[in-house]
Parts: structure tokens; sequence; C-alpha cells
């Protein structure tokens, strides 16, 4: 990447978010601090009301707003495809919260662009498996647990539990969401155990936002499911993939317990929860000539074993 595309993106970069730090802009580009400073002091030397706190990172000014960006033939694709996925595994509501989204991106495109995805749209498709049929209620909760967890309101809702033939009325307080095995989970405080809990999504029948905040500070996600990882016995697996690599996955990480990624220069740290080393470490084959993995150690003699037991049948 070029300095003017790089200056671009950072700039892109400082109007997303509230607060950036150096250091995330350093990690994302693979450039020293030193440089941020200097990037962002050009970005000031043009004109943009860049707002630097020493500990805090840097902001823009309120008010200040980057002229409709051009997107690249590969960025434009890349909609495209998420919105497949969108399609097929969200709810009603976050379906056409995006179909909304991409009139905007599409209107900013180049007529090529435009054109590229007119041709190939219908050349896309994502099939879903029977267990996948319903994996989202008519409730149209997504949007509505969202909104929830940016506000801090709590959750009134109607949950069918496995074995029950009857709804349950839950006040919970809500901690986050994620995908895993063809179903979407919401994790929260539920006031009726006392504890917290894990509501798959489509077995949530009636969902309302109150009125009440609450106070109480919970977990982050990523922290209650290293917490219950530990309390089932999960292994945590850390593995670099070249950046190359990393859309072939994008189908496949959450079936062997995708928790987080970090760019790292060229290469992408992906941080996993598993209780099945030995189906990673098949599925780790797969792709292993341009991955390294960093932790366990034992999941790498088991790669090592798998693969002289293979050249041996060669």
């Amino acid at each position: 990447m070029n300095r003017l595309d790089r200056l671009t993106a950072i700039l892109i970069q400082l109007q997303s978010r509230r607060i950036v730090k150096a250091q995330d802009i350093a990690e994302r580009f693979g450039i020293s601090l030193r440089t941020v400073y200097r990037d962002v002091k050009t970005l000031e030397e043009a004109g943009v009301p860049v707002i630097g706190e020493a500990g805090v990172g840097y902001s823009i000014m309120e008010g200040y707003r980057l002229p409709p960006v051009m997107f690249t033939r590969e960025e434009a694709t890349a909609f495209l495809t998420a919105g497949k996925l969108v399609e097929k595994l969200t709810d009603n509501s976050t379906e056409e919260s995006y179909k909304s989204a991409m009139y905007k991106v599409r209107a900013v495109l180049r007529t090529t662009e435009k054109d590229l995805l007119e041709n190939i749209e219908d050349h896309i498709q994502v099939l879903q498996s029977p267990t996948q049929a319903n994996t989202v209620s008519a409730a149209n909760p997504m949007q509505t647990i969202l909104k929830s967890i940016g506000t801090k309101n709590v959750l009134q809702i109607n949950y069918a539990a496995v074995g029950h033939g009857v709804n349950t009325e839950r006040y919970v307080e809500p901690v986050g969401v994620f995908y895993q095995n063809s179903f979407w989970y919401l994790i929260a405080f539920c006031r009726l155990r006392k504890d917290y809990r894990n509501f798959r999504i489509d077995r949530i029948t009636k969902i309302m936002a109150c009125n009440e905040r609450f106070g109480q500070e919970h977990p982050s996600l990523k922290s209650y499911l290293q917490r219950v990882a530990a309390d089932q016995e999960l292994q945590t697996i850390v593995m670099q993939v070249d950046k190359g690599t990393l859309r072939y996955l994008e189908g496949q990480k959450y079936y062997h317990g995708f928790v987080s990624q970090e760019v790292q220069g060229d290469m992408v740290e992906m941080t996993f929860l598993t209780s099945s080393l030995e189906g990673f470490a098949r599925w780790y084959i797969m792709f292993g000539d341009r991955a390294a993995i960093i932790t366990p150690a034992v999941l790498n003699q088991r790669v090592r074993d798998l693969l002289r037991t293979i050249l041996d049948k060669l």
C-alpha cells in the first residue's frame, strides 16, 4: 500500500470510531508508531481536524466528514458476498438494514463496479443445511438485542427452552451475541436464574426492550467465553494465517470455535476455543502451508503425526 492510500485509509479509520489509538493504526498497517505520528501530522497539515490526546488516542472534530469514498472492486464484491450471508444467517430486520446500507454503497460505486455486481449477483449463493432452516425466530430479535447491548437496556423475552412445552418470561441484561454450529446465541445475565445464561436466539418467541437501564458491569463477551471454556475444559488455540488465505476460512472458522482475530502486518492472528484438538488438527492440514500454530504445542505435534501417517501412505 502506497502512502497516499494509507493516509486515506487512516482517515476513514479515524472516522469509524470515536477514539482510535495510535497502536491500533500501527498494527493495522504494519508500521511503526513514529510513522503513525508522521501520517497524522500530514493529515493535520492537509486541513483534517485531528484531535490527539496523550495516553488516549486520536479523534476527528465533531461535524467533519470525508466526502463519499470510492470502493475497490474487491471491496464491492466483499459487500455483495456478505449480503448473501446476512440474508441467510440473520433475522429479517438485520437483512433489511443491510440492504438499505448496500443501496448507499452502490450509490458511490463507479459504473464499472456497478456493472460487475449486477453481473455476479446471481452467481453467489449461500445454501443452508436442514439444521439451519429456522435459526432465527419470527420475533426478529437481533436488532433489538444489539441496540440494547449498546444502550444497556434490560430485555424482556419469552423463551422456549429445550425439553419444555411452555415459554418462560425472563428479564435479562444482554452481554453479547455469537454464532456457532449453525445457531445464533445471546449471552445475558438472567434475573430469574441470577446467573449468566446462553439463549438460543431462534427460541426467543417474543422480545421487548424495557425502559430500565442496568448499571451492573458485565464481562466482555470474549472474557465470558474464555471463562466458559475453562469450565468446559475447552482448549485455546492461537494461530497465524496470511491475509490471502483468511477469506477461504470465513465459512468454516465458526465451526471450530472462532473467538477473535487481529491483524499483524501481513498475517492475521486468530483465537479459537475448541473441544476437539483432533478435529482442529485435521482442518488445519487443509491450509497449514500458509499458517502457523502459535499454541498449544500439542496441536503442532498432532499435525506432525497426521502428516507422517499421510506420507507413509503415499
